[in-house]
């Protein structure tokens, strides 16, 4: 199990951990009732982050930010030599997340895309986890909400009994939901993006040697072309040349560059 804590990477905080080290960390708030903020971020992820101090400091602000995609992996070995032997991919983590839950009697909310996915999500997942618990669902309203939903919303999660919320917002809707929420729910929130889609069986994965190459944004760009292209045209070059940077010692930005939310954008 790894687990080396943050690591700089264009001055978006990355935790050095693994699989084993996510899912334990999760668990283990889960098991104390303690409120966690987690996301797995890929280059489109840190991009974001790296071009708005808003929302780096959301997100710099995670208990647990993980290495979705391989180029942050790389990124996380090249920079500081942290030896991980894989990414930790957020639909992968949800599922190794879920099968401790079903272990341990924890009961998962899932919470955000339209009704029929959370509909096959649910199913598929208890079918693949007898065990599995799932305290309740909810779509999103794709749109932001009032005040007075955002609490209803808070207060229906903590009453379902759940232990551990999967929201499925897409980037970066679903990390400015987790910030927002995060003191109202006394349990991890995993950010896990197009997880429900691949879970719910509407959305193909990447094959696993396109994965381990690092070209799973080749496959989800041939896929929905108009509107992934210009995520990878101009993020996935804009990375390496900050990467680079970085590597060379010519670009060292701090952790702490970041500029703290004035207001709610209260997704929901």
């Amino acid at each position: 199990m790894r687990d080396g804590g943050k690591k700089n990477v264009l001055g978006v905080g990355i935790d050095a951990v693994d699989y084993d080290g996510a899912v334990e960390r999760v668990l283990d708030a889960a098991r104390g009732r303690r409120a966690m903020a987690v996301s797995a971020l890929a280059v489109h992820g840190v991009m974001t982050a790296v071009a708005d101090p808003v929302h780096r400091h959301r997100v710099n602000s995670f208990d647990l930010v993980a290495p979705d995609g391989q180029a942050v992996r790389w990124a996380v070995n090249l920079l500081h030599r942290a030896g991980l032997p894989d990414r930790v991919y957020g639909p992968n983590l949800m599922l190794r997340v879920c099968e401790r839950a079903a272990r341990e009697g924890l009961p998962v909310y899932l919470y955000g895309s339209r009704p029929p996915v959370l509909e096959l999500l649910e199913r598929n997942l208890v079918a693949r986890f007898p065990g599995l618990a799932v305290a309740g669902a909810r779509p999103s309203m794709f749109r932001q909400t009032t005040a007075a939903e955002k609490e209803e919303v808070a207060r229906a999660i903590r009453e379902s009994g759940a232990a551990i919320v999967f929201v499925g917002l897409g980037c970066p809707r679903q990390e400015v939901w987790t910030y927002e929420y995060r003191e109202l729910l006394p349990m991890p929130v995993l950010a896990v993006g197009a997880a429900f889609d691949f879970h719910a069986g509407l959305l193909r994965q990447a094959p696993p040697l396109l994965q381990d190459w690092g070209l799973e944004w080749l496959f989800r760009l041939a896929q929905e072309p108009r509107r992934l292209w210009r995520r990878y045209v101009y993020l996935n070059p804009a990375f390496l040349g900050l990467l680079a940077l970085q590597l060379l010692g010519v670009r060292r930005p701090p952790l702490s560059a970041t500029v703290r939310p004035s207001s709610e954008l209260r997704y929901g």
